[in-house]
């Protein structure tokens, strides 16, 4: 089939499986397809091609509905740009996805999970009133606080300065290290660094998976 001269091919003949409880880099330069192929594992796009497969069943056929509801039990998000709600206080940030889920709870682990991120103190402080360190503090809180099977990180220190991206970073391995369930963390970063703390590195490199790293 001929394709249209005004489309654009961002991912090309990806074959990959990533497994329950792997720690996952998918790295490569800027417009290499990483946030394209992030958002496809992710359900929040689908492929014009191919099919992906979520616990062995089919997932990117799956109508937008369906997908939603998948991640809402599921999945866990951590942005660059901490995609924080700016009329929501910290506790309530951290509170939205339980609280969008009935959790009667939603208050108390919310709370419990600002105090693992060290920020019981700023409870009360909207996003302008934190820095951009505790901005990414409380966005990795609102992604543990409901237990996410798939914790999908998109250049999680990528607007941080060097200091507070190694403690962003080290924050975020350490409390993966110590959720008690088998959380799968895909982490999409152009820092071979950051990278490295992973067990598994995928090369992108033009839309395509050029090696894997380790």
């Amino acid at each position: 089939m001929a394709q249209d001269e005004q489309s654009l091919v961002i991912l090309r003949n990806l074959d990959l499986s990533i497994q329950s409880g792997e720690q996952v880099a998918i790295l490569g330069p800027s417009g290499a397809g990483k946030s394209t192929l992030l958002a496809l594992l992710a359900g929040l796009d689908t492929p014009t091609e191919g099919e992906l497969l979520w616990r062995g069943k089919p997932f990117s056929s799956l109508d937008e509905d369906a997908r939603a509801a998948v991640r809402a039990e599921e999945v866990g998000f951590i942005f660059q740009s901490f995609q924080l709600l700016p009329e929501l206080n910290a506790l309530e940030n951290v509170m939205l996805p339980l609280e969008l889920k009935g959790d009667p709870q939603a208050k108390k682990l919310a709370t419990e999970w600002l105090a693992k991120v060290g920020l019981s103190q700023r409870a009360k402080h909207r996003p302008s009133q934190l820095s951009g360190g505790e901005q990414q503090r409380v966005a990795i809180a609102r992604a543990f606080v409901a237990k996410p099977q798939v914790l999908f990180a998109d250049e999680p220190t990528g607007n941080l300065d060097e200091a507070n991206g190694h403690k962003i970073a080290d924050l975020l391995f350490e409390l993966k290290a110590n959720t008690a369930q088998a959380m799968t963390l895909i982490l999409v970063t152009h820092d071979y660094q950051l990278a490295q703390r992973c067990q598994r590195i995928l090369q992108l490199e033009a839309g395509q998976l050029a090696a894997e790293i380790k």
